[in-house]
């Protein structure tokens, strides 16, 4: 009945997208990876992420959201900008609700881009400099984000990229 059920969306799905029922990932082609964030691959990225940021002297906040963009991890480094707290904590909350790098904002944000004014939507919580990366699972699907605040928008960005390849090392 399970089969059938997922057959009868993967068919619907084709028609809709006009794509092979191969091409639409299902239940089925997901549950081997990562299906969602966990607390146990959000900590040892962070822990990534803040050893990589006292290399090049960053006092860091690191936050790792999950596919709903809900905070499931947050660490401060001692010293860190109080301000980077929800800086981290909404870059991980944007790059869920935007699909993409946060470093990708800049332009599309500027005055004249087709995003001009998304920082100010959502409650503020959109940010639009470097330091935000989503997450996803060895099948490509976005299980969460990172958010990375405390440096420059360069070191930031390089934090972000630096613990995005590190948790993809984990699946």
């Amino acid at each position: 009945m399970a089969q059938d059920m997922e057959k009868l969306v993967s068919d619907i799905v084709k028609q809709v997208l006009g794509q092979e029922s191969s091409d639409v990932k299902t239940a089925s082609t997901v549950k081997n990876s990562m299906a969602k964030m966990n607390l146990s691959a959000a900590k040892k990225t962070i822990e990534a992420v803040q050893k990589k940021a006292s290399e090049i002297g960053v006092k860091a906040v690191t936050a790792i959201a999950d596919a709903g963009g809900n905070p499931i991890a947050v660490e401060c480094m001692d010293d860190a900008f109080i301000a980077s707290y929800d800086i981290a904590v909404n870059k991980a909350f944007t790059v869920v609700s935007l699909k993409m790098p946060t470093k990708n904002l800049a332009t599309l944000a500027a005055p004249g881009g087709s995003l001009y004014g998304i920082q100010f939507t959502n409650n503020g919580k959109i940010i639009i400099f470097g330091g935000g990366e989503p997450l996803t699972n060895k099948d490509g699907v976005i299980i969460g984000g990172l958010g990375v605040s405390g440096g420059t928008a360069e070191q930031d960005t390089l934090l972000g990229e630096y613990g995005k390849a590190f948790f993809e090392s984990l699946n």
